[in-house]
This record gives C-alpha cells, structure tokens and sequence, in this order.
C-alpha cells in the first residue's frame, strides 16, 4: 500500500502550511526541471516537497496533482485523461525574487502551460459535498501556540506502510492515520478539511470558521481502515482490482463521524455548488529542459 499512501500524503504539500517564503505581474519560476520520476513507489524518504525563498522541489507527484495545486481545487476537483493520475513527474525549479505565496499557484500554472502545453477550462458543478461544521455544543478543540516562523522553509515528507500513513509537513505540523488511529498536529482547519477530502467519497468543505492551528486526534475502526485507504487511492486517480472497490460498498465510516463528533465537530452531507478544472488539452511527456 505505500503508493497509496505517498499519494495520499503529498497532496497535503501547500494546503497544510500556513504561508511560506515565496512579486511580479506575470510570476513565473525561474530555471526548471522537469523530469519523469522513477518507475514504481518511491523509496522511503524520497518522496515530498521542499520549498525555500529561493528553490521549490517536488517529488513523485501526478499531472493531476500538479494541476490540483496551479488551480487551487482539491484534487478529486480536477478532470481530465486517466493518464493524467499515473504520469508521475519530479520538479525542480528556482524563486523568484520577492515571490509571495500568493504567486504560488499561478507560477505552477505557468510552468504547466508552458512545459505540458496545458489547456483548461472551469466549470461551476452542483455538487454534494461533506460540510465540516462545529457541533450544536460548540467543539472541545482549543487552538495551540502558532509559533512557525512566517518566512519558514517548507519542507514535506511522508512515508508509509501496510499499516499507516504518515507526513510531517514542517514546522511541527503533521498528520497520521494508522489502522486504529487518525491523528493531526498544529493544523488549521482548512488542512483538517483538506486533508479528510482525500479520505472521502465527497469533497469537504471547512465550515467551522475556527481559527489558528490544532491538535486533533480520535480512534478509529480497524474494519474503517481499508476503506479509507482505497478511497485515498480512488481519489488519486491510482486503478485497484473490483476486490477492492468492493469494500468502498462497506456503510458509513461510523468511526471517523464518532470521533469527529467527540470533539464537537461533523461531517454533514450537503449540496453545493463546486468549480471544477477541466483539462482540454495536455501533452503527455513535458519539453525539453
């Protein structure tokens, strides 16, 4: 299960981080790589991300996830060719000066665009999505010290195993699920929502307008377990035999909606209106370096 879990983990790269040490009118990367990653799962350690003021590097990451972060959208937002979920890229690039987190997004765009020939559009979909909302109590969760420096590296890893996954995403942040356990460290909200999305059959919106960062942690089932990592996988774009989609047809993971709901949080089933990036076009191997 370790592609499963590198692919759930990495997508947690930006979204976890608060801000970062990344300004112009039309920002772009400076020097880049790009370059096919190694056939088959990554060797411990060696997937992740790093950023810094001055260089961005990502590792075994799919065109669908790099479109994911150049568009803004969680990933199960973004549509296009299967092919698009397995063609795994390594990229390495330069700041520059001045850059701002802002800019982020836009400059991953451009370098899309310009190596892959990328062409997209949006589209607005009625979706039903799981609203992540503070119980009728109010919660238990109280918000600890965000003492992370502003202009800190980024510096993203993770690792896993049959029996978890894990990602320490910098500055203390972290996130773990394990067969018996889903455990976040110092996250905000919006990553708790982000990061849950990939677990999900729906998108999660962050609907419990709590600020700051938090320390969030519950047991799970082990019978949820699988579920929930085949739904990561689904979500990726990775293909599984019908042996284990079938146990997608489980109920509901009553474990993770308790424990949500000890802290005085839900998951409450919604519709609501969701902008999708739909690829049009997109060459499959990038131009030269």
């Amino acid at each position: 299960m370790r592609r499963v879990s590198c692919a759930a983990a990495l997508g947690l790269a930006i979204c976890a981080h608060g801000s970062t040490a990344f300004a112009q009118a039309s920002p772009t990367f400076g020097v880049a790589s790009v370059r096919p990653s190694p056939d088959g799962p990554p060797a411990q350690g060696q997937a992740g991300v790093h950023i810094t003021k001055n260089q961005v590097r990502f590792a075994y990451l799919s065109l669908r996830d790099y479109i994911s972060l150049a568009f803004a959208v969680p990933i199960q937002q973004v549509s296009g060719p299967e092919w698009i979920n397995s063609a795994r890229f390594d990229i390495a690039a330069t700041m520059p000066e001045n850059a701002t987190p802002e800019d982020f997004p836009k400059m991953m765009e451009a370098l899309l665009r310009d190596r892959f020939k990328l062409q997209t559009h949006k589209e607005s979909r009625e979706s039903t999505v799981l609203a992540l909302e503070v119980g009728r109590n109010g919660t238990k969760l109280v918000a600890t010290p965000d003492d992370v420096p502003k202009d800190a590296p980024v510096s993203v890893t993770s690792s896993g195993t049959a029996q978890g996954v894990s990602a320490d995403l910098g500055g203390g942040s972290s996130f773990t699920l394990t067969n018996t356990r889903l455990e976040f460290k110092k996250v905000t909200m919006q990553s708790v929502a982000d990061t849950l999305a990939r677990f999900m059959r729906y998108p999660v919106l962050n609907r419990t307008k709590l600020e700051g960062r938090f320390d969030i942690g519950f047991n799970i089932a082990p019978e949820d377990y699988m579920p929930l990592m085949i739904r990561s996988a689904v979500n990726a774009g990775i293909t599984l035999p019908p042996q284990a989609l079938q146990l997608l047809d489980a109920p509901s993971l009553g474990s993770v909606e308790n424990g949500l709901r000890s802290l005085g949080l839900s998951l409450e089933e919604r519709r609501a209106p969701l902008d999708y990036v739909v690829v049009d076009s997109m060459e499959r191997t990038p131009t030269e370096n």
